[in-house]
């Protein structure tokens, strides 16, 4: 078997809601997905989510290859970008393309990736994660409740800009899940996408733990300061969780080395490699690993064959559009399928034939760090905040399958 030839599609998640976190948010819930399509000559195809940065120059590395040699390519992949380096969003063409290998190779095999990996259970436990800053009150309840009718315990609210409003708000989620959970302590976590300063985060984070019990921050930080990181650590109780942007394990290595993570976390983007290798990392310093990711499906299969997996973020309860995942959702967990390789399936001409796409990307948005970010004296009022007249849209929580909207 030898890789033939690569395609790229880009469809959009819909949130029907804005999403987005003290960075910004995307007003019209609108979020591009870009895909890679591996094809090999006999006619197996694999499926990879992720950038397309560089992807001639990546792809060089790999063609022609048998791509079951996943582990092998993947390094040939980092030693192809070794001048420019390897960080960033090339990592991220390098991390679709080695799950699109990964998919190949658990197809060619005709078991579905978390038994190839070596996976007992097909279990994965879930917290939930809305990327709610921008919605109000009466919603942030109501896309919890419907979290929590699935049987989740555990959420992480976006937050960091203003103390008060973050403890109401988590005190909102934390009243959801105690009722459904017939009065169990829910698990809460907090993620400030490296807002703050080291004594901001400190000051911000205590204060909310005179009332409220934390099981993480997320990212007080930035996130290479591995000095910050730790003495962050240090000023509260709650974890710090930390990794979702970090892009190879010489990026790690610094902050484990600090004690500066509790909770190591890794992005869906960069690929089940990757995923593997952080997890041995931490595993040899006793620490969890946590899987961040717009339905992760890669990192779920990996997730099942490591020793020192915590928990995985399930955020929208849809997949993309044209996009249909063998995966569903109940108590409390993903429930990953019988389906050969990821159990992906990507309806090309849907995609294709998509009239709705995203918008420019804008100052305001998640993706560009604001000019004052760690540099804040007062809180920011009604960050993100919406009319009280917009009617959020049901949640979907069967993931096999998405008609386009």
């Amino acid at each position: 078997m030898r890789i033939s030839g690569y395609r790229t599609l880009t469809t959009v998640q819909e949130w029907d809601r804005p999403v987005g976190d003290a960075n910004g948010v995307y007003a019209d819930g609108v979020v591009p997905v870009s895909i890679i399509m591996v094809d090999t000559d006999e006619g197996i195809t694999g499926v990879g989510i992720g950038p397309h940065v560089e992807l001639d120059s990546v792809f060089a590395a790999i063609e022609g290859e048998d791509p079951r040699g996943v582990t092998a390519l993947y390094d040939r992949m980092l030693r192809q970008t070794f001048k420019a380096g390897h960080a960033g969003a090339v990592f991220g063409t390098i991390g679709a393309l080695d799950t699109a290998l990964w998919d190949i190779k658990a197809k060619a095999a005709g078991e579905p990736l978390w038994r190839l990996l070596g996976g007992r259970d097909r279990r994965v436990p879930a917290y939930a994660s809305g990327l709610d800053i921008g919605l109000t009150d009466d919603e942030l309840v109501s896309v919890y409740e419907v979290y929590a009718q699935h049987g989740l315990r555990a959420a992480k609210i976006k937050g960091g800009l203003d103390i008060e409003r973050d403890r109401h708000r988590l005190t909102l989620v934390q009243e959801v899940l105690t009722e459904a959970g017939h009065g169990r302590r829910p698990g809460l976590m907090l993620d400030a996408n490296e807002a703050w300063s080291r004594k901001q985060a400190i000051r911000h984070v205590c204060e909310l733990e005179r009332t409220l019990d934390l099981s993480w921050i997320e990212e007080p930080v930035r996130r290479w300061d591995a000095e910050g990181l730790a003495v962050v650590g240090r000023g509260i109780r709650a974890s710090v969780a930390t990794g979702e942007n970090l892009t190879g394990l010489e990026q790690y290595r610094p902050l484990l080395a600090a004690g500066a993570v509790d909770i190591v976390q890794t992005a869906a983007v960069w690929g089940v490699t990757h995923f593997l290798r952080v997890s041995v990392l931490a595993h040899a310093h006793d620490l969890p690993v946590s899987p961040i990711g717009n339905i992760p499906v890669a990192l779920l299969h990996a997730a099942t064959s490591v020793p020192n997996h915590m928990a995985s973020e399930l955020q929208d309860l849809q997949p993309p559009l044209g996009v249909s995942v063998d995966l569903c959702v109940e108590d409390g967990a993903f429930l990953l399928g019988d389906s050969p390789g990821l159990g992906l399936t990507i309806d090309e001409d849907v995609i294709r034939g998509l009239t709705r796409r995203p918008g420019t990307l804008t100052a305001d948005g998640p993706g560009v760090r604001p000019e004052q970010a760690g540099r804040r004296l007062l809180a920011v009022a009604d960050h993100g905040r919406v009319a009280q007249q917009r009617r959020l849209s049901p949640l979907v929580v069967n993931l096999r399958d998405r008609t386009p909207r």
